[in-house]
């Protein structure tokens, strides 16, 4: 009995739907990780209700409850975090993912492009997992030494939170910046000198390009503790405003600018510190 061939065109019309395959994958993801962050990461206050508890920066509410950091509660904050990177993060990379997928859609890889796209953007999140491990590593760290509080996850030095916001702002001003914020700013570029072929070559990329945004972003991210881990308004605030450093590569302003603004702020709430201790 002879096997019925596909009719002519049908193969052509399932690629052409490849972009939307992938991107309703990656909307489904960002919604699923913005849902989880809000909903207070298996936490027991939302998000919302530790926004509405934040106090200012460097002054947490002081909370009766104390945090004790078992395996269970580690796996916890790192969950937090990397869901959290998730829901902030690809967004933004959205449209290298699908770049990515076009671009498969034209070689030989085209029968499989949304699965190597989706290979892709696990590589990429897989580099934000790296991250996350380290910033939970960073919150265990400075609740053991006293200048995180605990319950809030949030600095409670004026100084030190100062201090991160001083770091942060010379980091935009730095090369290392420039350099990776660069290669995010220029996806097919990326792509052209970096694609690879199979399922490992596409995982390859994406970590790569997770690698070289988490060059450029890290220390954004790390402003989270200074407004509070859980606080939406940062929370929201710094995902939008690295869409705008990413997406809008003639605003060649908007990093210094904001290098400049972060410094300032810093000086400002030490110099605030020292004067009323004076």
């Amino acid at each position: 009995m002879a096997v019925k061939s596909p009719r002519p065109g049908a193969v052509d019309r399932v690629l052409r739907h490849d972009n939307g395959i992938v991107l309703s994958c990656v909307l489904l993801i960002i919604l699923g990780a913005s849902w989880y962050t809000v909903t207070g990461i298996g936490m027991n206050m939302t998000a919302i209700d530790m926004t509405r508890m934040a106090g200012p920066v460097g002054s947490p509410m002081q909370m009766a409850t104390e945090v004790r950091w078992t395996p269970t509660y580690v796996v916890l904050i790192f969950l937090m975090w990397w869901i959290m990177m998730i829901a902030m993060m690809t967004p933004s990379a959205a449209p290298t993912v699908l770049l990515f997928t076009a671009i498969k859609r034209m070689g030989p890889d085209k029968a499989r492009a949304s699965r190597l796209s989706l290979y892709f953007l696990t590589g990429y999140l897989v580099a934000w997992a790296a991250f996350s491990a380290f910033a939970t590593g960073a919150q265990w760290g400075l609740e053991l030494i006293g200048l995180s509080d605990g319950p809030m996850m949030t600095i409670k030095s004026k100084a030190f939170a100062g201090s991160v916001l001083i770091a942060a702002g010379l980091y935009q001003l730095s090369n290392l910046k420039t350099a990776c914020l660069r290669h995010c700013r220029s996806p097919a570029q990326f792509l052209a000198d970096h694609n690879r072929p199979g399922a490992y070559g596409a995982f390859r990329t994406g970590a790569l390009h997770g690698a070289f945004c988490l060059g450029c972003c890290w220390a954004l991210m790390l402003l989270l503790f200074v407004g509070g881990v859980m606080n939406l308004y940062w929370i929201v605030g710094i995902a939008i405003y690295v869409a705008l450093e990413k997406l809008m590569p003639r605003a060649r302003w908007l990093v210094p600018l904001t290098g400049v603004a972060l410094i300032a702020a810093g000086i400002w709430l030490v110099a605030n510190l020292q004067i009323a201790a004076g």
